[in-house]
Parts: structure tokens; C-alpha cells; sequence
């Protein structure tokens, strides 16, 4: 893949991410822990839906960890390659998870516990 292209899908992906981060992160602080006056029921829905949300934050920084790691292997050169084998990763691939680390393969491999 270009390396401009890359930078650019790189660059567009950390906006959005850090965007829905920050709508999240405001989101989370302007709940309140147990209103004054809320029916014990609401507050199981209120938890639950804190838990969900802070739930979603720590997956939106791990893609930003994701990412940058992606924008540290593009600019030592190595972008666009397996971190496990080395092997290129398709075109197609970087175009829908522009920061993936591994083939398809190799990234099914990894998830069920093979590497």
C-alpha cells in the first residue's frame, strides 16, 4: 500500500476514534453515580449502562494503542507486514483495519489462542 494512503486511512481512523472517545468520556462523567430520589430498580439499568460505556472506552483506546502502533511500523517501513511472519498483508485488508498487525490467517490464529 502507498504510504501516503496509509497515513491518510491512519490519520482519518484516529479522528474518528478519538472523536467517539471523547463523545463516550463526557457521556461517562456527566452520569451520575445514584441520583437523588432514583427507584432502586434504575439504578441496575444506570450500572449497567456505565459498565457498557466505560466498556466501549477501554476498546476505543486499545484501537488507538492499535493505531499507533500502526503509525510507529509506517514510519520505520515495516507497515503493510505481518509483525508475526513478515508476510504482506493484503491490500484489501489495510483498507477496512488500516492498523491490522497480521494476515487474516494469522490473526484467526492468534485470536483462538494458536499465536
Amino acid at each position: 500500500m502507498d504510504p501516503d494512503h496509509a497515513r491518510e486511512l491512519l490519520a482519518r481512523e484516529r479522528a474518528r476514534v478519538e472523536h467517539s472517545l471523547a463523545e463516550l468520556e463526557s457521556e461517562l462523567v456527566g452520569q451520575e453515580e445514584n441520583p437523588p430520589g432514583q427507584h432502586p430498580a434504575d439504578s441496575g439499568s444506570d450500572l449497567f449502562e456505565r459498565e457498557k460505556d466505560a466498556g466501549m472506552a477501554e476498546g476505543l483506546r486499545a484501537e488507538l494503542d492499535a493505531i499507533g502502533h500502526a503509525e510507529q511500523r509506517l514510519a520505520g517501513g515495516t507497515y503493510g507486514r505481518s509483525v508475526e511472519s513478515g508476510e504482506p498483508i493484503p491490500d484489501d485488508r489495510l483498507e477496512a483495519v488500516p492498523w491490522a498487525e497480521r494476515t487474516i490467517a494469522e490473526q484467526e490464529r492468534f485470536e483462538h489462542g494458536g499465536g
